[in-house]
């Protein structure tokens, strides 16, 4: 994760910006006035990804009924052709 520093002016111009890189490029951001930090823009999870339904062990069952869903689903989205892309086809 990097961290980028911006003086609260710079930080105002951008914040916009500043959020998206934050959010959905993993960045810490640190505000400063005078070159004293004032805060940090961190992504909202510490870890990217640390709280992926991959990572749970042990709720359930390799038997339950859930992953047969999942598992229909997930060859369905294969099968599946986008229709954006059926119109550039024909």
């Amino acid at each position: 994760m990097s961290n980028t520093e911006y003086s609260v002016a710079e930080a105002k111009k951008h914040f916009s910006e500043l959020l998206g890189r934050v959010a959905y490029g993993g960045e810490r951001i640190t505000i400063a006035k005078r070159g004293k930090p004032l805060a940090v823009l961190v992504p909202p999870f510490s870890e990217p990804g640390s709280d992926h339904p991959c990572k749970v062990e042990g709720w359930l069952e390799n038997s339950d009924p859930f992953f047969k869903t999942v598992n229909q689903i997930v060859e369905h989205r294969q099968k599946h052709f986008p229709r954006t892309l059926k119109s550039q086809k024909g």
